[in-house]
């Protein structure tokens, strides 16, 4: 019997579809067919024409019957996700991280859940990877955000009377979504600076047309991951970013880090040294705040600046967006359908870095010991898996793309 993907409705508050036309064909193409909850594209724009053969149902109960997998932006309702059944598989944005209570039980359920956000980072993976993809369009959204609310213009601008000077613009974290940042306020013509705790990535930010700002300390540990810091490369380099913080109109700070609280990275006490009317954008805000004043889903005066909280940013363009999310779900779901059929091979390191939870039990070996859960026998799970995924301030960083024809295309997208 071929595998039948569902797409049940999002959660209230979310615009992006899991699924697209395009990719409805390439699952075709596996073999496999595909049911939607209706409604569930409308939000995205998605038209019932342009998602083609697919079957239409009423209610997420219906798609959930019916399907092998679940595909989701990020996550069922409680109560849906208690009418799984054994053996079932779903697969998103699972939020692993953030109760041990849910991915228990998802595990006593019998489900076979795979976070996206678990997803090994390794060369193979890039074009499955939610994370990259979805970061890009939250740089992206940062600057405009930023530049709506800027007292100045962004780029330099000559008039009768004489010349206006270019924003200055800070860019924290050298991540997907920093970099993305850095290349959209260049081109929004900006003077851009970015900073980041690893010296490597001067030439990353540079090769986009930004000044790297040197702290005169180095994190630069092993495998590309920073190293911790001692106090007093701590406080000179906290000395130095203050100073850029003091000296620009705009920052915009991009270090979250998936299941655990974000770094605060900007002080009370920088925010009071920079100019009335400076703006700072905070794309950690959903996980605390790099920013010390940041209430997510609030723009707030902060002694001279205006800290705004955005949330969902990729949410804000459904469009692009939606494809992306659903060609990297096709990506990771692609392997495991084999002539029409379910055929997961969990020997494979991208499958099983990315599993949550399968036969009844929590598998992944970094959640299992971060939540302090153990199997029925007492151990904590066996199975390999990385740890959190770092934060731009500490990610092995990709070769920048984003000068690219088309930023937001996921199978080209930078890592």
């Amino acid at each position: 019997m071929a595998v039948v993907i569902g797409v049940p409705r999002s959660q209230e508050g979310e615009a992006r579809s899991p699924i697209v036309g395009d990719v409805v064909k390439k699952l075709a193409g596996l073999g496999a067919s595909v049911v939607i909850e209706k409604g569930a594209t409308d939000a995205a724009f998605a038209s019932a024409e342009s998602l083609g053969e697919v079957t239409w149902v009423d209610s997420t109960a219906e798609v959930l019957s019916a399907s092998d997998i679940v595909w989701t932006i990020s996550g069922l309702a409680p109560d849906d996700e208690a009418s799984l059944r054994p053996g079932q598989i779903l697969m998103g944005l699972l939020q692993p991280y953030s109760s041990a209570e849910h991915a228990q039980r998802l595990a006593d359920a019998g489900v076979t859940a795979f976070a996206m956000e678990l997803l090994p980072r390794i060369s193979r993976a890039q074009s499955m990877d939610i994370l990259s993809s979805q970061g890009a369009a939250a740089g992206y959204q940062c600057v405009l955000i930023a530049a709506a609310r800027a007292p100045k213009f962004f780029p330099m601008l000559t008039y009768a009377a004489g010349t206006i000077r270019p924003c200055r613009v800070l860019v924290i974290g050298a991540g997907v979504a920093g970099l993305q940042a850095v290349a959209t306020a260049k081109r929004l013509g900006a003077m851009v600076f970015g900073y980041d705790v690893r010296p490597e990535t001067r030439e990353q930010i540079e090769s986009l047309g930004a000044k790297f700002v040197d702290t005169g300390v180095s994190a630069a540990g092993e495998g590309g991951y920073a190293r911790e810091l001692t106090d007093d490369e701590r406080a000179r380099q906290a000395d130095a970013l203050a100073k850029a913080v003091a000296n620009s109109d705009v920052v915009i700070t991009t270090a979250a880090v998936p299941g655990r609280r974000a770094p605060v990275i900007v002080t009370r006490a920088m925010l009071d040294a920079m100019r009335r009317g400076s703006v700072v954008v905070d794309m950690a805000a959903e996980g605390g705040g790099n920013v010390e004043g940041t209430v997510a889903g609030k723009d707030m005066a902060v002694g001279p600046a205006r800290v705004v909280g955005p949330v969902n940013l990729p949410g804000r363009m459904p469009v692009h967006t939606s494809e992306m999310f659903a060609k990297n779900l096709y990506n990771f779901t692609a392997p495991m359908i084999v002539d029409g059929e379910l055929a997961i091979d969990f020997a494979d390191e991208v499958i099983a870095g990315t599993a949550l939870t399968h036969g009844g039990r929590v598998v992944h070996a970094g959640v299992a010991t971060a939540l302090h859960l153990t199997d029925r026998s007492g151990a904590t799970a066996s199975d390999p898996g990385p740890e959190p995924p770092p934060g731009p301030e500490q990610e092995a960083q990709p070769e920048p793309q984003p000068a690219a024809s088309d930023p937001t295309d996921s199978e080209g997208d930078p890592r």
